[in-house]
């Protein structure tokens, strides 16, 4: 008598990333946790929560524009455009076309963390983290506008009156800024930043090897 087929239920790993939707490294890096997870799918089974943290919390609400930003922090256009050079061949390798020639601001990125965390308690929010990457490094979209985050909201399934509602009603606000505290309380400096499990922290764009390996050890 042949034995009935069981299901097994691969094992959950949460991870937490912390990121800024302006980091260039979060893009690559999620891109390298995408197949880290995809390698894992027969094993593991992983529940990604993105948190929020503003590489620029100084930053005008209008944000700036991007080639005085970038001279300021970098001490030259040439130095700024040869380090963009640099991440764009990076981001290659992953199959991503930053344009940063059509990025003319560097914008503040509060309001897309507190759309994103709005998004992820609807479900949708690793495509709103998804549209909002590829509007900015791919399209030089204006990411801190309250127009241009609408518009990436309605694209993922999100109404824009209840985005405009949550976004006036401050509550989302304050958590997303509580929370921001808690990540620099670790003393989280640079992003991406893994978080497996409450346990293991990962810091940097990791090859999907290393993030693997990390998630590998989060489960055990």
């Amino acid at each position: 008598m042949t034995a009935p087929a069981t299901h097994h239920t691969p094992p959950v790993v949460h991870i937490d990333v912390v990121s800024d939707v302006i980091c260039p490294w979060c893009f690559i890096g999620k891109r390298r946790l995408e197949k880290a997870i995809a390698a894992l799918a027969s094993t593991q089974q992983c529940v990604v929560r993105w948190l929020p943290f503003q590489l620029n919390p100084d930053m005008p609400t209008s944000g700036m524009p991007r080639a005085t930003y970038r001279s300021a922090k970098f001490g030259s256009v040439e130095k700024a455009q040869a380090l963009d050079a640099r991440m764009s061949a990076e981001a290659a390798r992953e199959g991503l076309a930053f344009d940063f020639s059509r990025v003319t601001i560097t914008p503040n990125t509060q309001l897309a963390h507190q759309m994103i965390a709005y998004a992820q308690s609807k479900q949708v929010g690793d495509a709103v983290v998804e549209d909002i990457f590829s509007a900015y490094f791919l399209q030089g979209r204006d990411v801190g506008s309250r127009d241009e985050l609408l518009q990436i909201a309605q694209r993922s399934g999100l109404e824009a009156e209840s985005v405009t509602a949550m976004w006036d009603a401050g509550a989302v606000a304050r958590d997303v800024a509580e929370t921001e505290q808690q990540m620099r309380a670790l003393d989280i400096s640079g992003v991406p930043f893994f978080i497996l499990e409450r346990k293991l922290g990962v810091s940097g764009a990791q090859a999907p090897e290393a993030l693997i390996a990390a998630i590998r050890q989060a489960s055990n």
